[in-house]
């Protein structure tokens, strides 16, 4: 017997108690200019809404837009009426289009990729645009039950009255079955195997049983899901093969040259600094050419110019890190220099994240910051701020 799932909701008049983040004096409610990082369907209702009144195009069922306003809301483009949509993700169009495209069959999509690049990012987004809501979330880690992806109960009403619908607490997934809608598995190899495995006859069969009490949840049209792997370490368990073949495998790239990877390093940064109330760095863009220089030639293993090898480091030396490292020395120089971003500003940051390895990664940065970064021109100021954080 199917059941219906409807959205829950708590009332703080209902039980006499107020939502437990909320302390003395706090709202209850926050607001999204005083939300730390909106949701993107929140963030960028205008460019949403825009797209949707211009968009001609047909749409799946359920869908805010169509697949082709999907791909230019994560891509970047300007609407007919003027209108300009800011890039989301930069890269392969290609890969946003098979990606978008996915959504639209019954298979699932697997977003697959080193750290930082993206895949969070990108599958936030693909449901901010598809449904609306990014917020039908499951986050993987070694200890995900499989309640989060099933359900689980209210043990107040289980032990009063037994099993029953108002007892049952719908998972992210069962609530996104039940309304069409799109939910979002975050690291998926990172939750135990049989956990995941949960998701077979969800995608498979596109049901989700619920034996206590006879009765099951059917998935309507509009509903799928986007799960995220790392395929650098394969967090903690390998997808099983039944499991891998309901999903179809998006791999995200790192940015191909250097100049698209400056381009996203400083459009992230803009949008972080804008939301923490740093000033913009004026002339920051040489310090983020340095900063993504050092991680890709790491990363790679050859300077730019490829005539010197190098030793890469543990560490991943991802987008996402140079993100975090010239954010981070944007605040420094805000509230601790002149407001201009130097060398300085990066180059503790630079060092975190290169030496994971306090014996074999020390080796390996002194030797580059000898052999390349010394011998380059116009990095003098760059060398010396890094050789006395190293010190």
């Amino acid at each position: 017997m199917p059941v219906s799932v409807e959205p829950t909701s708590v009332d703080p008049s209902q039980n006499g108690s107020a939502p437990a983040n909320a302390g003395a004096g706090a709202p209850a409610d926050v607001t999204e200019a005083e939300a730390l990082r909106p949701h993107a369907e929140d963030a960028f209702a205008g460019e949403l809404a825009a797209l949707a009144a211009q968009d001609d195009r047909p749409r799946p069922a359920r869908w805010k837009l169509s697949p082709w306003a999907v791909a230019t809301y994560l891509l970047g483009g300007t609407l007919p009426d003027g209108t300009v949509i800011t890039p989301k993700y930069v890269g392969p169009r290609r890969i946003v289009e098979v990606a978008v495209t996915t959504l639209a069959t019954d298979r699932a999509l697997l977003l697959l990729g080193v750290p930082g690049t993206a895949k969070t990012w990108v599958s936030e987004h693909l449901a901010a645009a598809v449904s609306g809501d990014s917020t039908l979330l499951v986050q993987g880690t070694a200890g995900t039950p499989e309640e989060a992806i099933r359900y689980g109960w209210n043990y107040a009403q289980l032990l009063a009255h037994g099993p029953s619908r108002d007892a049952l607490v719908p998972s992210p997934v069962m609530r996104a079955m039940a309304d069409g809608m799109t939910a979002r598995v975050e690291e998926l190899t990172r939750i135990p195997a049989d956990v995941q495995d949960t998701l077979i006859t969800i995608l498979s069969e596109k049901t989700l049983p619920i034996p206590e009490l006879g009765q099951e949840v059917q998935a309507v049209r509009g509903f799928n899901l986007i799960a995220t792997a790392n395929d650098r370490d394969r967090g903690v368990n390998d997808l099983s093969s039944a499991l891998r073949r309901r999903f179809n495998t998006v791999v995200l790239p790192l940015p191909e040259t250097p100049e698209a990877e400056v381009d996203i390093v400083s459009r992230r940064v803009d949008q972080i600094g804008r939301s923490l109330d740093l000033p913009a760095a004026p002339d920051g863009l040489d310090e983020i050419r340095r900063v993504v220089t050092v991680f890709r030639e790491l990363r790679d293993g050859v300077t730019t110019d490829g005539r010197t090898k190098l030793k890469s480091p543990s560490g991943t030396l991802s987008t996402a890190e140079a993100i975090s490292v010239v954010t981070n020395g944007l605040a420094l120089a805000a509230h601790f220099g002149d407001g201009v971003l130097r060398p300085g500003d990066v180059a503790a940051g630079i060092l975190g994240a290169v030496v994971r390895d306090p014996a074999a990664d020390r080796v390996i940065w002194q030797e580059y910051l000898e052999t390349v970064v010394r011998e380059r021109d116009g990095w003098k100021d760059f060398y010396r701020a890094c050789r006395e954080v190293s010190v």
